[in-house]
């Protein structure tokens, strides 16, 4: 009898442990943004549908593309492209067309986004808006008597070895701003010409003794100002958050010349094997409440505009929630590069240069 009943307790923990979710946990992998698989909301997904969150982070749109193309689309169920990179995507069969009936939430989400054609072909969508936001400047208030007006500070030399920059194709489109290249349309920044991408190749040159690191993760350009080693960098609104949590003295401000910004979109792995949890997955981040989560953690504004019935006053106000359209006046939002590879040859160009 106590033979049996040793035999019986493993077996009665495996049958608790994986009873709610058969023979084991299902695991969603996501491959996403710093700060989309936060614990202060992932968890409650993971506790309502009895699974476990994967999450692995990227760097940059190209780093996603690379590794979907490279043949990992079976590795991950739910990516989160930015608008620079999720038309390509779309198009490409590495995300699957979205059965919106399966996401209730979609029709709450900002008309604006979800008009825009980014994640559209054929009359079909691959993503739904999450969130999105601009690729502000970010700086160290004791550093400054005023707050810096224009990205030209970047290149003054009292701040040499003081800069940080995106190590990504934002920071050729902001010297591209810089240089005029936006004006009267600011969709060029997207279409250089070859003698456009020589001069600001040239102004970013120019830059480089100023620049103390490129970053590649939030959490990097983070620990750059909480160690003193640069006073402003063109960053994302998830690092303000992160630096003001701490109390670090850091503002943010969109310069005089604009900047560009970003949608992130939820889209759907084609060799995903758990499309059914990945569509609940989904229909859980565009919900209010959810997404207004997401903003504690990130700074971003929600693609969901009730999730502002969450919000105090003043949350909705730092997120623009209040002036939402002149705030996005300057914002240059990301859009399809074409000659995307003689835009990163640029890029390389600069970063391997002396």
């Amino acid at each position: 009898m106590i033979r049996r009943l040793s035999l019986l307790l493993p077996l009665a923990a495996v049958v608790l442990l994986f009873g709610s979710c058969g023979k084991k946990t299902p695991t969603l992998n996501l491959l996403v943004w710093e700060g989309y698989a936060d614990p202060s909301f992932v968890h409650g997904f993971e506790e309502q549908y009895h699974c476990k969150i994967s999450a692995s982070y990227m760097g940059s749109s190209d780093e996603l593309v690379a590794k979907l193309r490279g043949g990992s689309t079976g590795n991950y169920d739910v990516i989160s492209p930015s608008s620079d990179v999720a038309t390509s995507i779309a198009t490409s069969g590495l995300a699957v067309p979205l059965d919106l009936a399966k996401i209730p939430s979609y029709s709450q989400l900002s008309p604006k986004l979800t008009s825009m054609p980014l994640v559209k072909v054929n009359g079909k969508t691959y993503g739904v808006p999450f969130t999105w936001g601009p690729n502000p400047m970010i700086y160290d208030t004791t550093a400054f008597s005023q707050p810096p007006e224009s990205w030209n500070v970047f290149w003054d030399s009292k701040y040499r070895g003081k800069i940080s920059v995106w190590d990504e194709l934002s920071t050729v489109y902001m010297a591209a701003q810089l240089l005029g290249y936006d004006k009267p349309d600011p969709s060029q920044l997207y279409n250089l010409s070859d003698q456009q991408l020589e001069a600001v190749k040239k102004k970013l040159l120019e830059l480089k003794p100023n620049i103390r690191k490129m970053w590649s993760t939030g959490g990097e350009l983070t620990n750059l100002f909480q160690n003193h080693e640069v006073v402003a960098a063109m960053g994302w609104p998830l690092m303000t958050n992160q630096l003001r949590k701490i109390n670090f003295p850091v503002g943010e401000i969109i310069p005089k010349e604009n900047t560009t910004g970003w949608i992130d979109h939820l889209m759907i792995t084609a060799g995903s094997e758990n499309k059914d949890l990945a569509y609940k997955f989904l229909e859980y981040m565009a919900e209010a409440q959810t997404q207004k989560k997401v903003t504690d953690v990130t700074g971003y504004t929600p693609a969901n505009p009730q999730a502002a019935q969450f919000m105090t006053a003043d949350k909705r106000k730092n997120l623009h929630l209040d002036d939402v359209d002149n705030y996005q006046k300057r914002i240059y939002f990301w859009q399809n590069v074409q000659r995307r590879a003689k835009y990163n040859q640029i890029w390389n160009e600069v970063k391997a240069a002396q």
